[in-house]
């Protein structure tokens, strides 16, 4: 547990139980704590300087949004994915991500446009400097904007269900600074294609967008099975 208490972080309050869920969240999501890491209360309760109650509350939190996995006689840790529930999960986040990119009325408006800007601008600004929680909700925003262009909010709820999913499988990749240029770049050919006709180059984008992350972790899950 001895990267959670070197993490770059605020000092957590003893009173505030959303700060415990944000830094578990954020120890995990960006691979401080590997995939399968046990997660014992008393570690946790040391490294966030908090109760045992907040502790258990954001552990449930955090089972709630698929990060970690709680189980009987064996406790808590790290949600551990496996090469095929990668692939099986990706697989609908992608059918659903080309279908939302699809129905996006292109030339697309320029409110649509400036506000994706605006968005990509904070993306970038969190970026120089290495803002990780930051730059996560800036990338997810930005996405959500340009899914909601799709006009069908219950697709784009799904959507946001599987980003959830892959929180794990993909955040930290914007901790990377090959993934992060990656993204930054792609992110600004997006809003360029909004402004053409062709909806399947976008499509693609937006799927092509989603595999630097699945490869990585593909990647990392196999190291860690091989050592």
């Amino acid at each position: 547990m001895s990267d959670i208490r070197t993490a770059d972080a605020m000092p957590v309050r003893r009173d505030d139980p959303d700060d415990v869920v944000a830094r578990l969240e954020e120890d995990i999501i960006f691979g401080r704590l590997a995939p399968g890491a046990r997660l014992t209360e008393d570690a946790l309760m040391s490294a966030y300087g908090t109760s045992r109650h907040f502790v258990r509350q954001a552990l449930v939190d955090a089972e709630r949004r698929g990060i970690v996995r709680r189980e009987k006689n064996v406790g808590a840790t790290v949600r551990f994915y496996s090469a095929d529930e990668v692939r099986q999960i990706y697989e609908v986040r992608e059918m659903l991500t080309r279908q939302a990119a699809l129905m996006i009325p292109l030339p697309a408006p320029q409110a649509l446009i400036d506000e994706l800007t605006a968005l990509q601008r904070d993306y970038c600004a969190k970026a120089d400097i290495s803002d990780l929680r930051g730059i996560h909700e800036a990338n997810d925003a930005f996405h959500v904007a340009l899914f909601a262009a799709c006009g069908n909010p219950y697709l784009v709820r799904s959507l946001q269900d599987y980003m959830n999913l892959t929180l794990p499988m993909r955040a930290k990749n914007l901790a990377d600074r090959e993934g992060l240029a990656l993204s930054r770049r792609q992110h600004e050919l997006m809003i360029e294609l909004l402004k053409g006709r062709d909806s399947w180059a976008l499509a693609q984008l937006c799927v092509d967008h989603m595999q630097f992350s699945k490869a990585d972790y593909l990647a990392r899950i196999a190291g860690e099975a091989q050592g």
